[in-house]
C-alpha cells in the first residue's frame, strides 16, 4: 500500500519558510518520495505500517497550513492515469516491483 501526503503550507514569513522545510525534511527522512510539488508518497507494507506512518504525520505537522493524507493499495496506485509529463526517476527506477526497506 502507498501512503500520499498532499500538503499546501504557508511559506511567506521566514518561521512559515522554516516550519515548511522542517515538515518537508522530517518526511524525506521518514522514506517519502516526491511525487510532485507538495505531494510526498512512502510504500508501506501493510496498513498497520501505513497507520505508524501517518501518527509520524501528524506528529511533525505544522500548525497552519492544509496537509491531506490519502492510503490507497498497490492496485489502486497502478492504475493512477499520468495525463501530462512524465515518471519520476523513483517510479522509473521501481517499476512494478516492489522496494522494502526494513528498519
Amino acid at each position: 500500500m502507498r501512503v500520499l501526503v498532499l500538503f499546501d503550507l504557508p511559506s511567506v514569513s521566514k518561521n512559515e519558510k522554516r516550519s515548511y522545510v522542517r515538515f518537508r525534511k522530517a518526511l524525506i527522512e521518514d522514506g517519502y518520495v516526491m511525487m510532485q510539488y507538495s505531494i510526498y508518497m512512502r510504500f508501506c507494507r501493510n496498513l498497520k505500517d501505513a497507520q505508524k506512518h501517518i501518527v509520524r504525520v501528524q506528529a511533525i505537522a505544522p500548525k497552519d497550513g492544509n496537509i491531506r493524507i490519502l492510503s490507497v493499495t498497490e492496485h489502486q496506485y497502478e492504475n493512477m492515469i499520468l495525463v501530462i509529463g512524465e515518471k519520476t526517476e523513483t517510479e522509473k527506477s521501481v517499476g512494478n516491483e516492489y522496494v522494502v526497506i526494513i528498519e
